[in-house]
């Protein structure tokens, strides 16, 4: 599966979730380690930890997919799951704005902000 199928799953499945601020960071151009970040906000701790496993569920279920590594599941301020060609942050919004991963990666016009296809 290619990473931009996965990466349109992964926001999809997000967004459902009532994920806020889903953004997009192709940084395929400034690291061979990934294609692209998603970055996410949840409303709650405990939607931190819900939609980390809701895109777990759905990747597993419908494409065959686990994560190579995940972590900071347990803590409900932040996680990742790595999915090697994609890599999704789940943050609090405290902790979002702290490590500010969108100005660490941004590379001109790398940064999109992710909207539902009608």
């Amino acid at each position: 599966m290619e990473s931009d199928q996965i990466k349109d799953i992964i926001c999809k499945e997000l967004d459902e979730h009532k994920a806020v601020d889903i953004t997009v960071l192709n940084v395929r151009h400034l690291t061979v380690m990934t294609d692209y970040f998603i970055i996410c906000t949840a409303r709650s701790v405990k939607q931190v930890k819900a939609l980390a496993e809701f895109v777990e569920d759905n990747l597993e279920e419908e494409c065959d997919l686990k994560p190579i590594h995940s972590d900071g599941v347990g803590e409900n301020k932040w996680c990742v799951l790595d999915y090697g060609e994609v890599i999704v942050h789940i943050f609090n919004d405290e902790t979002r704005m702290f490590y500010c991963l969108e100005k660490l990666w941004s590379d001109g016009g790398n940064i999109e902000k992710y909207q539902p296809k009608e």
